[in-house]
């Protein structure tokens, strides 16, 4: 699915773009929204239009939420670095200064999903948020590919703190394909996203919000590749860590899922992500 969301979103690039490499001619609005919407999906709504990326947004059915979604591309950054930057928590807390605490609270070795606990600041006067949530990555060398998806859970090991929000609601998804191999510059990506930050704040500030902070979030995160790629910070390299097949730590971690599940601490619907 993410290939084929990947393949729609390359189809549309080449039809907006213009005369002259990364220039692209703004559509005009009913054009722009129809381009992107897959045949029985709800339209996207373009919002933001810039040289390097575009922004696009969809009311989520039966609430006052978006669900967002950029396409942009980099030049000067490999793949692989971009991808291990996004998942080194370490790393990234030296360079989000948003983050106040960023941990792995359970990592699978059978199929590498980890789950993660993340406090992050929001924008005065709101008080921080927190969100728990899994994440598991694939990284297809055959079709050329790299997957990044994360989705709000409930863990038994991060109780609700009365200091932050929970957020309950969270998706992400992050599609790169590179222009070449993953080690050379240069790399298409498609990110998909929503959360319910429950604020009692107006749709148009929540809105405004998402659509100024995710291009704010991913120019942050292309200067952190580029200094990592520069400087040689250490980035732990996670195209090499293979999961194991079978045994050990991985099987007691789904073991302990699959209590979980007949207790009733978590959802059937998170278990079977994660």
């Amino acid at each position: 699915r993410s290939a084929q969301e990947m393949k729609h979103m390359e189809n549309i690039s080449s039809l907006l773009q213009g005369g002259s490499p990364g220039e692209y001619q703004r559509p005009d609005p009913k054009s722009g929204r129809e381009a992107v919407a897959a045949p029985g999906e709800q339209p996207w709504e373009m919002i933001m239009d810039k040289k390097h990326f575009k922004l696009w947004r969809r009311p989520i059915e039966g609430t006052h939420l978006y669900q967002y979604r950029v396409f942009g591309s980099y030049t000067d950054v490999t793949p692989r670095q971009f991808f291990n930057v996004q998942l080194d928590t370490e790393y990234r807390k030296k360079w989000d200064s948003l983050v106040i605490k960023l941990d792995v609270i359970e990592r699978d070795l059978a199929t590498g999903s980890e789950v993660i606990h993340w406090v992050t600041h929001f924008p005065y006067p709101m008080y921080s948020r927190d969100y728990v949530y899994v994440r598991r990555y694939s990284v297809d060398k055959e079709n050329n590919l790299m997957v990044l998806v994360s989705r709000a859970v409930e863990h038994p090991s991060v109780p609700e703190d009365p200091e932050y929000v929970r957020v309950r609601t969270y998706e992400s998804q992050m599609v790169i394909r590179p222009h070449k191999t993953f080690d050379e510059n240069g790399f298409d990506y498609l990110l998909t996203y929503s959360d319910n930050p429950q604020t009692v704040f107006p749709r148009y500030c929540v809105s405004w919000m998402v659509s100024s902070g995710m291009p704010d979030f991913l120019e942050k995160l292309h200067t952190a590749a580029l200094k990592a790629k520069k400087m040689e910070i250490e980035v732990r390299d996670y195209m090499s860590a293979k999961p194991i097949e079978s045994g050990g730590e991985g099987k007691a971690s789904m073991a302990g899922a699959a209590e979980h599940k007949s207790d009733g601490t978590c959802s059937p619907a998170q278990l079977e992500y994660a």
